[in-house]
């Protein structure tokens, strides 16, 4: 089946009721025909629902539809992107091994890295995204996973994911891809060569920024030591909110389609106005990656980022200007957010880390949403004018 089609009909079984919509399951635990049966269902002798921390059918629709769009074995839901990314890590390392990174990752994932699992002896070295012999010159014995986001946050840089796959295979390492920013609509980094995806189910899954969530895709094997983590730990995803992740895949396609169209013609608009000094966005034919973004995705995404005249203060007066814009740190919602990086999603990095990475203090984020491009045009207009005149 299509991507589309998979998006609408995978992981539901009708119950006993025949009901045509995903239901909800909101309970914490089932019970069982005789106590010969709960032993066999708590030993795992026989399949089926426990304790809603790990065994959930709600759950378990969206687990399932996801991973089929992704073409992976598998999907493990959890009750956040971060706390994707510490099951994975938790799951698949021990102390002493390594973390090959990109320097262009969430500021959230490089405190996970460096302060919470650099303190139980994992140890993570960065290295510039599309710098290929920089990934391999980072690896050494030690190393048992290379992480990667692409496009990244917010300078949509691209990893060759094809390249880094082989990489990791030569040297027997993981790679983990976050296909946060594209979702399966735009890119299958399991297709391209990847071990595994990591997913904020809050953003783009969702697409309406009603409900945090996480998920891990890939093969039954490492999965199954996810699904441990998750078990044992208690990072799970609520039942009510997997129905609303499962309900927002149904249109995914369609959304992911509008966000790249209006998010390209944002971009080319801001290139032509006089207080940008620059935009950095992958669809754009003169960013330095558009030939390998074309190559690897179906589309460049939603998220944008451009630089302004005046530093901090010319950033903030043009976010201070807008009406209609959400003034978050959030993203993958059907309304546009604006936010500054440097001092909101990358404000827990150092100056020395964020100017490695490229957040300059004139750097404004925007999660291009689905109202009328005038409109959102107009809005940045005010304080853009403004700040040019």
């Amino acid at each position: 089946m299509s991507l589309e089609t998979l998006a609408v009909r995978a992981g539901h079984d009708r119950t006993a009721e025949q009901e045509h919509s995903e239901p909800i399951f909101p309970t914490s635990s089932f019970v069982y025909s005789s106590a010969a049966e709960a032993a066999r269902k708590f030993s795992g002798e026989e399949v089926g629902n426990v304790y809603s921390r790990f065994t959930n059918p709600t759950v378990r629709t969206f687990e399932q539809r996801l991973a089929a769009m992704e073409g992976g074995e598998r999907c493990v839901a959890t009750s956040s992107g971060m706390s994707a990314i510490l099951a994975t890590a938790m799951a698949l390392l021990n102390a002493g091994d390594e973390i090959v990174a990109s320097r262009s990752l969430f500021g959230s994932t490089v405190s996970l890295f460096d302060k919470y699992l650099g303190k139980f002896g994992i140890v993570t070295r960065y290295v510039e995204l599309s710098d290929l012999k920089a990934w391999e010159d980072a690896i050494t014995p030690a190393t048992k996973m290379l992480f990667a986001e692409t496009p990244s946050n917010p300078l949509s840089e691209i990893a060759d994911v094809p390249a880094l796959a082989a990489l990791a295979r030569r040297h027997g390492v993981l790679l983990a891809i976050d296909n946060c920013f594209l979702t399966p609509a735009l890119q299958q980094p399991l297709a391209l060569g990847a071990d595994l995806i990591i997913h904020s189910a809050t953003k783009y899954l969702d697409g309406q920024g009603r409900a945090v969530g996480g998920a891990v895709v890939g093969s039954h094997a490492l999965l199954e030591e996810v699904f441990g983590v998750v078990r044992t730990c208690g990072p799970c995803m609520s039942p009510f909110n997997a129905w609303v992740f499962t309900k927002g895949l149904e249109t995914l396609s369609l959304r992911m389609k509008a966000h790249c169209e209006q998010a390209l013609s944002l971009a080319r608009w801001l290139q032509q106005h006089p207080a940008v000094s620059r935009v950095y966005y992958s669809g754009l034919e003169d960013h330095p990656q558009h030939a390998l973004a074309r190559r690897q995705q179906k589309g460049f995404g939603a998220v944008l980022g451009f630089e302004v005249i005046n530093g901090q203060q010319g950033a903030w007066q043009v976010i201070d200007a807008t009406r209609m814009l959400s003034i978050t740190g959030n993203l993958g919602d059907v309304k546009t957010t604006i936010t500054h990086p440097a001092t909101t999603t990358h404000g827990r990095l150092s100056e020395a880390q964020r100017e490695a990475v490229g957040i300059t203090s004139g750097l404004i984020r925007v999660a291009v949403g689905l109202e009328h491009l005038d409109d959102i045009q107009r809005d940045l207009a005010r304080g853009l004018d403004a700040l040019a005149g």
